[in-house]
């Protein structure tokens, strides 16, 4: 009776799975393998990550010049399929620069997380994603014929990068207008930049005052064909931090 019933078993059909079963295992295994063994993320590395956000995992683009923090690092979400995902990316995309703690960094991205982000379920990114804008500023910087460089005035923090482009913009036509006021030899530059947290009492807040006036009344105390062209650290006459 034994060998008759191991006989029976023994001659039991195999399941065989189907081309699209068999992929699913595939990508199941190897979704598997990578959670096992992301590969680690190191800063300055520049290479898209992957990053939790609540019971998911999302890509992330780290900021250039702002990925380099122990602990918190400016990054923006972009959809799983990108570059070819034009028609959905706005999801992502519109939620900006945004501060990511490195605690929450899973590794680079590989296209096996592709499975675990809101986009495959059908998703978008839920409103909070927990991490706080990365904010930016605009610096107002004098160069002197030597190449040396000034720094006459922050503005920040923006929440959104357009709003400092715009007002960099802004800045960058009144100073073609005013290139006498700057001093001989002198070039002034208005540029968007990250916005410096650990710096930020030296910054004029945008959206109390107008920029071009303060813009007037720095280059009129900066005196920039004097004083100020040995003032690295000292604040200037205009209260901005010349550097």
């Amino acid at each position: 009776m034994t060998r008759h019933l191991l006989r029976r078993c023994a001659t039991l059909p195999r399941t065989v799975l189907s081309p699209k079963g068999q992929a699913n295992v595939n990508v199941f295994r190897t979704l598997l393998a990578v959670l096992r063994t992301p590969e680690p993320w190191t800063s300055g590395c520049g290479r898209d990550i992957a990053v939790r956000v609540g019971a998911h995992i999302e890509r992330a683009r780290t900021r250039p010049g702002d990925d380099r923090g122990p602990d918190v690092i400016a990054v923006a979400l972009v959809h799983p399929h990108t570059p070819h995902a034009a028609a959905y990316a706005q999801r992502y995309t519109g939620k900006g620069w945004l501060r990511c703690e490195t605690a929450t960094i899973v590794g680079l991205w590989q296209p096996a997380y592709t499975a675990l982000t809101h986009a495959a379920e059908g998703l978008d990114l839920p409103d909070d994603v927990d991490m706080p804008p990365a904010h930016y500023g605009v610096d107002v910087e004098a160069r002197d014929p030597d190449g040396r460089r000034f720094t006459l005035l922050r503005l920040g923090p923006y929440t959104q990068t357009w709003h400092s482009s715009r007002d960099a913009d802004r800045l960058t036509v009144e100073l073609e207008g005013q290139a006498a006021t700057a001093g001989p030899g002198f070039t002034v530059t208005a540029t968007s930049a990250p916005f410096d947290f650990s710096d930020r009492e030296t910054y004029a807040d945008p959206y109390r005052a107008d920029t071009a006036v303060l813009l007037a009344d720095t280059l009129t105390g900066a005196h920039l064909s004097g004083p100020a062209r040995g003032c690295h650290r000292t604040p200037c006459s205009a209260s901005r931090c010349c550097r």
